[in-house]
């Protein structure tokens, strides 16, 4: 509800679409500008975060190719959260795998990120931001990361890239929050930014930004809307 509430706001007719839609209906993908692969406990994680997920798409030859199609057409976008990103690196969509966090637990907190130089079509306009967000995973550390687009790192309290935990809540690699595709149109990151939308979402906002009805990672979604209507 959190992501569809985001989409919506931004101005997208908004879509829920259960796997078992899209095993009857491959077709469905046709019609779509962009995906959303949402976090939460998919296939309540039993085979390890996302595993589930992506095996239900791997193992369906019509399936896989829909998705394929979908992720190679220049006109479309997609966003993987949480269990979504991890998702989407189990897909081949973007570099490197997901682990399980340094800390050997579950991490949920509120961390610092920044958005640095990408050609992320959601990031657009975002560069040199240090935002704060909402993290909850317990697989959320990147590694293989070799010459990944990794468009929002970690950071200290000065904004600096940081790999000291609790700041850095898992251990990454390059202490990466997201990955991106290298042409920019499909963004994976664990982080949770469909819950810091609105300001009072967020357990601190800036003086400056107090009076504001929205937190900048609105930016985000309103990109995506953007990215479709071709501005």
């Amino acid at each position: 509800r959190e992501m569809a509430f985001a989409l919506h706001d931004a101005g997208f007719n908004v879509y829920d679409l259960n796997m078992r839609d899209l095993v009857k209906r491959p077709s469905i993908l046709n019609s779509l500008r962009g995906i959303v692969f949402v976090g939460g406990f998919s296939y309540a994680d039993a085979l390890g975060a996302g595993t589930g997920w992506a095996a239900s798409i791997l193992s369906n030859p019509r399936l896989c190719e829909a998705f394929r199609n979908f992720r190679d057409r220049e006109d479309t976008f997609s966003l993987g959260v949480c269990n979504g990103c991890q998702l989407m690196s189990k897909l081949g969509w973007v570099e490197g795998e997901l682990v399980h966090n340094d800390s050997g637990r579950f991490e949920s907190r509120y961390s610092t990120v920044r958005i640095g130089k990408t050609n992320s079509v959601l990031l657009r306009g975002m560069e040199g931001g240090v935002l704060g967000v909402w993290v909850a995973h317990g697989e959320g550390k990147f590694t293989g990361l070799k010459t990944a687009d990794v468009p929002i790192y970690y950071t200290d309290n000065s904004g600096k890239r940081t790999s000291d935990y609790p700041l850095n809540p898992n251990g990454s690699e390059r202490s990466a929050a997201a990955v991106c595709s290298a042409d920019g149109r499909h963004l994976a990151m664990m982080p949770h930014p469909e819950r810091c939308v609105l300001n009072w979402q967020n357990p601190y906002v800036p003086p400056r930004w107090s009076k504001n009805k929205y937190y900048p990672w609105r930016r985000l979604f309103v990109n995506a809307y953007e990215f479709c209507d071709g501005i």
